[in-house]
């Protein structure tokens, strides 16, 4: 059974007279589900986009209690140096989050570029946002990417022991409160502000990807399984979402066919 301490728990909470919603987590847990799928399947990003990628997770999940229940949120961010693009998804439906780092084929853009999409409910078209962003911090993401898509303040702030928070306006807020704000400010808020707890969600590290999932997605070499596998008994694929790593062999992608 699935323990409490197993997920990071992230509060919801209104500041009152300041009109600004406080969304706070710590995040230990859900790293250490992280590190367990990277050993797992030998996954070993440099220490520096380690580092990015676990903050855009944290940001991510707060991000995804600031919203509805219902939506999915895709991140990509697309960086001209370090050249990489970092994937970061969540649902609070699921309780998961997931990314990967892509290093490999990536294209040098004139800028960097931060894409979302926001899906809600099936069947409708997602919603989707391209915004350009300075730096290689995703903490600093976070403003610029509300200032341009959301279209109200929001800041992110980076606290001790693997806690991370995002203040977010709301109508009639205190903008030069919140423009004011710093670490430590952040840090003290319930001892200096009066404050409502709206709502807890929780979310791990968890992509859900199988073999049964990934093995479709090779469905358009079903005709062309010499191109794919040239020669080879097996063929290692990588999910798009997680960096997973999964054996495939030429009787996996012939069953597949026959079902």
């Amino acid at each position: 059974m699935e323990q409490p301490e197993d997920f990071t728990t992230i509060e919801s909470i209104f500041v009152r007279h300041r009109n600004a919603l406080l969304l706070r987590g710590q995040f230990t847990p859900l790293y250490i589900d992280y590190y367990l799928h990277l050993m797992q399947h030998a996954v070993r990003p440099p220490g520096e986009l380690d580092q990015m990628l676990k903050d855009a997770l944290a940001i991510l999940s707060l991000h995804l209690v600031a919203r509805p229940w219902a939506e999915t949120i895709a991140w990509t961010i697309n960086l001209r140096a370090p050249r990489i693009n970092l994937f970061v998804t969540g649902a609070s439906l699921t309780e998961a989050v997931t990314g990967r780092i892509f290093t490999e084929g990536v294209r040098e853009p004139e800028r960097n570029f931060f894409y979302s999409q926001t899906t809600s409910i099936e069947g409708v078209a997602p919603r989707l946002s391209t915004v350009e962003v300075d730096g290689t911090d995703p903490v600093g993401w976070l403003g610029q990417y509300y200032a341009q898509s959301e279209q109200r303040p929001a800041r992110a702030f980076r606290l001790p022991d693997e806690t991370f928070a995002l203040v977010a306006a709301q109508p009639d807020c205190d903008l030069a409160w919140l423009a004011g704000l710093d670490e430590a400010g952040v840090a003290a808020i319930d001892a200096h502000e009066s404050t409502t707890l709206l709502e807890t969600r929780r979310f791990r590290f968890h992509c859900g990807c199988d073999l049964g999932r990934i093995l479709p997605v090779l469905g358009c070499w079903k005709n062309r399984l010499d191109d794919l596998f040239h020669g080879a008994a097996s063929i290692t694929v990588q999910c798009p979402r997680c960096a997973a790593s999964y054996n495939v062999t030429r009787d996996m992608l012939a069953d597949a066919r026959s079902e």
